[in-house]
């Protein structure tokens, strides 16, 4: 069936149970740290940021983990997502290589983000919340979020970093359009908002001071908001394997099993829900895939972080992992792909990588658009910048093939859409996009501040 273009399964194979990878990691990640006692932290330190039923998936050891019903209903909406054969690129590289790749970009906010929006927005449901906040990077897991919390009655806050707040206004829209109520991070709504646009009015935010504002909402509600999180955490990299165990379904309809699997990395999610079911394999049945994750030169959190105990957010508010980090303090430059400017890397996926079972590489911002817009004029598709660097490095091994003269099947995750990234794009086709390289000297500024830490 090599021959097809999409390979798509009914709704009765959406999976009905997550994959958890813990019983199968080859190495153990580490504790959480409580930062005020600086032990390991207590479920219930955690619960008071998390629903409880959230909590007790991320420490199961049980390999499956089933899908609540009223989730898998909600997820009939766009599941099962495509598997797509990119016949056109491949004729475009001329490569004897076999590409494909995973639409996540259906979803009805154009990413795979909803995949862990869904279970989170029930289980604090269940739990009888009325009020949920997050941060959002470049917006898809804002978005994801707003819709999960609308369908619950769920009242959400979104921090969303503010220089994707400035070049992605729509994203802005759809969050508000559901219901939420979006602010630029740094905000005048918190007290670690407030100080930093004290020291710099023009503040551009990233990830950590976002999820750092979200954490002092939580923690001065009483109880009344919980945290949602959009990457990062093993249970969110649980929820997203029904990306991967789609994928490994639709695989066997193409005949085909892949040698390669690269997705982007900013927290892990997307890369881990659809290489875990695959990596799992390698790990208990003796399977050689190459798995390769890709992350931008600019914030280079595995490639080049240290793999050391930090924060998880900017103002020292949150817990502390052993994670790849840049270290807390970091700013990363204002890249297009405002999904991946985090510094840290999740723990599964940083412990995966010091233990060599997984890859890495670092790209640059316009070589990424260089290979979305080959691939968009191939394939149709405009891919989000994030998911850009998943392509650019599938294209990368596709080439190798055709230079090597040896075939190879070849699939990545396209984790959302890019039709509100448009300004990129603009910027990119009107050559005024800035190519973007290793900020050395901020990352060895920030490192300085790592916390201590004694077990």
């Amino acid at each position: 069936m090599t021959d097809h273009y999409r390979f798509i399964l009914p709704e009765e194979q959406i999976p009905q149970a997550w994959y958890n990878i813990n019983p199968d990691m080859p190495v153990d990640i580490g504790p959480v740290i409580d930062p005020k006692t600086m032990q390991p932290a207590t479920f219930d330190y955690l619960a008071e940021l998390f629903p409880r039923r959230f909590l007790e998936e991320n420490v199961s050891n049980e390999r499956w983990i089933e899908i609540p019903r009223p989730v898998r209903d909600l997820y009939r909406i766009w599941r099962p997502s495509p598997l797509v054969r990119a016949h056109r690129l491949e004729k475009a590289l001329d490569t004897p290589a076999h590409i494909y790749y995973k639409f996540e970009g259906a979803s009805p906010v154009g990413s795979h983000k909803p995949n862990t929006a869904i279970p989170q927005a029930f289980y604090a449901k269940e739990e009888g919340v009325k009020s949920m906040v997050t941060e959002t990077g470049a917006g898809q897991w804002g978005s994801a979020l707003s819709m999960a919390c609308n369908f619950f009655g769920i009242d959400c806050d979104v921090f969303m970093v503010r220089v994707s707040y400035n070049q992605k206004p729509f994203r802005r829209v759809v969050m508000e359009s559901y219901g939420a109520h979006v602010v630029p991070s740094p905000s005048d709504k918190t007290e670690y908002g407030r100080k930093l646009l004290r020291e710099n009015p023009e503040h551009l935010g990233n990830l950590g001071i976002a999820i750092s504002e979200s954490l002092e909402v939580v923690m001065k509600s009483k109880g009344a908001v919980k945290y949602s999180l959009g990457s990062g955490l093993g249970v969110v990299l649980m929820h997203q394997t029904v990306v991967g165990l789609e994928a490994q379904k639709q695989f066997e309809m193409a005949g085909e099993y892949p040698d390669i699997l690269v997705g982007c990395i900013g927290g892990g999610s997307n890369f881990s829900g659809f290489t875990f079911p695959f990596l799992g394999d390698n790990l208990t049945k003796g399977i050689k895939t190459r798995i390769i994750a890709v992350e931008p030169v600019a914030c280079p959190s595995v490639t080049k972080g240290l793999y050391t105990f930090d924060y998880v957010d900017s103002g020292e508010m949150g817990p502390i992992a052993k994670v790849y980090t840049l270290g807390h303090d970091f700013m990363p430059p204002a890249i297009h792909a405002g999904g991946l400017r985090l510094h840290f890397m999740a723990q599964h996926v940083s412990a995966l990588y010091n233990h060599g079972d997984i890859e890495c590489v670092a790209v640059g911002q316009e070589s990424t658009f260089q290979a979305a817009s080959q691939f968009l004029k191939a394939e149709g598709f405009i891919p989000a910048p994030e998911s850009a660097h998943a392509v650019k490095v599938a294209i990368d091994e596709a080439i190798r093939c055709r230079e090597e003269g040896v075939k190879k099947v070849i699939g990545f995750n396209f984790s959302g859409h890019g039709l509100l990234d448009l300004a990129a794009y603009d910027a990119y086709n009107h050559g005024t996009l800035p190519d973007t390289s290793y900020p050395a000297a901020e990352v060895a500024e920030a490192l300085k501040n790592l916390p201590k830490i004694e077990l």
